[in-house]
């Protein structure tokens, strides 16, 4: 499975890296997500959660 976050759902995303001459190639903007200790239905569980959300308060951590 891809990474993505738990709590938002944030996962890479792709784009078109832009030159100076407006000359466009692909590339991919990745979020910062961390292995995070959470709890999930009670018990303790790794999990892939982006900065955002720790940031914010969602994630309760183990």
């Amino acid at each position: 499975m891809a990474k993505e976050c738990f709590y938002t759902g944030r996962r890479t995303r792709s784009g078109h890296k832009r030159s100076h001459a407006l000359n466009a190639s692909k590339r991919t903007f990745k979020p910062n997500l961390q292995k995070v200790r959470v709890l999930v239905d009670g018990e303790p569980k790794k999990v892939w959660v982006s900065t955002r959300a720790l940031k914010s308060g969602l994630v309760e951590r183990a």
